[in-house]
């Protein structure tokens, strides 16, 4: 484990593309109130990366939390319109303690604001990477958070522990840092205490189980979900670390090989997904429903390769159009893969368990042979 660790220690320091998420509680007080020395902090570590070389790509909460002490309220908001609020009052705020800090390092940087459906949607999926490339490019850090004034429930990414899985995958990055509060996970050991666990290959049941709470008043994620979706960024070939953001120099710590924090992913780029519209496919979506297959299905779409057809289909759960994003489901309740449905839940439900030369005749068209096709399809062990 020690070589293991030491080899991805040694990946991290060659790391050439990074993505830095910096928590609302790393960046703000418990009030809301900005944390000046902390980020000034986290800039000058941000400022060291970029001037060896290195691309760097942030990732920021804190917009709410500042606009809440920008308009003097103590207290988040319970109400959607007001949450807006203060993150459109915050986000200018934000920026503008970012961009005199950076200008002092004689950095330039660049705001992105993207919603789920930047991601989910192809196109705007691709200009969003297009663009972040050709910020990085020219030099400029590009600060990345979701457009909170605009979100509603269905285009919200959420938490942006998410959002920086997500911006390290869709641009290819080599690292994610995931700065927050405290240095790393915990577990107890053989004598009751808390120790740091200092390397994870991947994140496992028992890791998760060990993961504890949510954050505070301002903060919206928790250890289980940076777990959770740092192993995202290392399915797609990327290293993650989790480290504590107020410690002093955390950054420089991080990529001159310190034993800070927890380190997750193999020394080896072990990333499977490789096509970018297979990437989009595995990790941009959210199911909207389920497909049940038999077990030639499995073994069909498993093990050979090929597409679903709708002969092997058991059950279909969740009400979805053509072309949704769908989990497929074995009989035993494992996930093997997700892909783009062909038909709709109700024109699946009408089909399923037929021939494709019968499809037809059951809807009146047949537009496609397959239930899903295997192009629109990832395998759940290339990291769907």
């Amino acid at each position: 484990m020690k070589e293991a660790l030491s080899a991805a220690r040694l990946r991290i320091s060659a790391a050439h593309r990074v993505v830095v998420k910096i928590g609302t509680r790393v960046l703000a007080s418990d009030t809301g109130r900005p944390a000046a020395r902390r980020i000034n902090e986290i800039v000058r570590g941000v400022a060291e990366l970029k001037k060896s070389g290195r691309e760097v790509i942030i990732v920021t909460s804190g917009a709410v939390g500042t606009g809440l002490d920008a308009l003097g309220r103590k207290t988040r908001p319970g109400t959607v319109p007001e949450l807006q609020m203060a993150a459109a009052v915050g986000q200018a705020r934000l920026m503008s303690y970012y961009e005199k800090l950076f200008s002092q390092q004689k950095l330039k940087v660049g705001q992105v604001l993207l919603t789920y459906d930047d991601l989910n949607n192809r196109t705007r999926h691709l200009n969003a990477r297009n663009t972040m490339m050709a910020l990085v490019r020219n030099g400029i850090i590009p600060i990345v958070n979701e457009n909170d004034v605009v979100a509603v429930d269905e285009l919200a990414v959420g938490d942006n522990d998410v959002l920086a899985a997500l911006v390290c995958v869709l641009i290819e990055a080599d690292v994610l840092v995931l700065l927050s509060t405290v240095n790393g996970l915990y577990a107890s050991g053989k004598d009751g205490k808390r120790e740091r666990i200092s390397y994870l290959p991947r994140v496992t049941r028992e890791a998760l189980g060990a993961a504890k709470g949510k954050g505070g008043m301002l903060s919206t994620g928790g250890m289980s979900s940076k777990l959770r979706w740092a192993q995202t960024a290392v399915s797609a070939g990327a290293l993650a670390v989790i480290a504590d953001g107020r410690a002093p120099a955390v950054l420089h710590s991080i990529f001159s090989g310190a034993d800070v924090g927890t380190v997750i992913g193999s020394a080896a780029a072990t990333g499977r997904v490789k096509q970018s519209r297979k990437k989009w496919i595995a990790f941009f979506h959210r199911a909207r429903g389920v497909i049940v297959v038999d077990e030639g299905a499995r073994g069909a779409v498993e093990k050979r390769g090929k597409s679903l057809l709708p002969i092997g289909i058991r059950q279909v759960r969740g009400n979805f159009k053509a072309g949704s994003f769908v989990a497929i489901e074995a009989l035993d309740g494992r996930i093997i893969a997700r892909g783009l449905a062909s038909y709709s839940s109700e024109q699946l439900t009408k089909i399923k368990g037929k021939k494709s030369c019968e499809i037809a005749a059951i809807l009146g068209r047949k537009d496609y042979d397959e239930a899903v096709h295997r192009d629109n399809m990832v395998l759940a062990e290339e990291g769907a």
